[in-house]
């Protein structure tokens, strides 16, 4: 894979002008935009790539490309990757006048099937929920964590940046900072919200001492939690929880949507608390839900 200090200077500069104009446009996560960086950076540095540049690319430069990339037996989420980070790049070269037309117009998305997001049962969240012991410090802010993830459906990005002022546990709302710097007000609801106000009470105080700090999560050092530390609690809960399936924090958000569905909830309100700009983004979660009922359905009624 090409490194993007090893690809021509005039090349870098086109691609970090694009990175710098989608990020203006489209407010862009820093991950998301350094995958854009290296995914230019890795056809830009293949014979493919025309010794012109990669504006001077044809569809047959890139397709050439791509079939290099998608060979018998490589995930096509690869190539799909690859693809559509190069079809963002063309696209907004096009609207910037950079180029008439765009080559990726016309290339086809790998089939990719449709991955249905892993869920755990409303059991495996309860016993998870439960394992924290609440009767020590950390214990009880691992367990407002946990129940505030389920309670909102926050990503893990979304829990570790969270703010102490961005929590109203008496209108039981929170307010989030999302993808893009989109904010949202997602609500509580009744648990969530007391374990927080106990948590804040208590808990937070102590592990800060005399230091400040904002997050909402801190630490025994005084600092938020970062993404790798919730990861961590997170496995270490479920494994003495006997939760067999794989855990995540995305797993708590997965859950939370899933369960909502189950229970009747508009499609449209689920995207709206989860924050999905899309609601194509939210309409797997239909799938799952479809797959838990037909599983329901075939356990128990005297004809499935």
């Amino acid at each position: 894979m090409a490194a993007i200090d090893a690809i021509e200077p005039a090349v870098v500069d086109v691609i970090e002008r694009f990175l710098d104009g989608l990020w203006a446009e489209r407010g862009l996560s820093d991950a998301t935009l350094a995958a854009y960086r290296t995914d230019l950076a890795r056809f830009a540095g293949t014979s493919q790539c025309p010794s012109a540049g990669l504006l001077a690319a044809t569809a047959s430069d890139i397709q050439a490309y791509l079939a290099t990339v998608n060979k018998p037996g490589s995930s096509p989420r690869s190539a799909a990757r690859l693809l559509s980070s190069l079809r963002q790049f063309y696209r907004y070269q096009q609207r910037a006048g950079a180029i008439e037309s765009d080559p990726t117009a016309l290339i086809d998305m790998p089939s990719q099937g449709r991955r249905l997001p892993k869920t755990l049962t409303e059991a495996d969240v309860e016993a998870l929920l439960k394992t924290p012991d609440a009767q020590t410090d950390l214990g009880l802010r691992d367990r407002a964590m946990l129940e505030l993830m389920y309670a909102a459906g926050l990503r893990v990005s979304e829990l570790v940046g969270a703010t102490l002022a961005q929590v109203n546990t008496r209108q039981g709302v929170i307010r989030v900072i999302g993808k893009g710097q989109r904010e949202r007000l997602v609500p509580l609801g009744d648990v969530a919200g007391e374990w927080i106000a106990r948590y804040t009470a208590t808990a937070r105080s102590v592990l800060l001492g005399a230091r400040r700090c904002d997050a909402l999560f801190v630490t025994g050092r005084g600092q938020g939690m970062t993404r790798q530390n919730v990861w961590h609690r997170i496995r270490g809960y479920a494994q003495q929880a006997g939760v067999s399936a794989h855990v995540s924090p995305h797993g708590l958000r997965h859950a939370f949507a899933t369960h909502l569905l189950n229970h009747g909830a508009d499609l449209r309100a689920v995207q709206m608390l989860l924050g999905h700009a899309d609601l194509s983004t939210t309409q797997i979660y239909t799938h799952v839900a479809r797959a838990r009922l037909k599983a329901l359905h075939g356990a128990h009624h005297p004809r499935g």
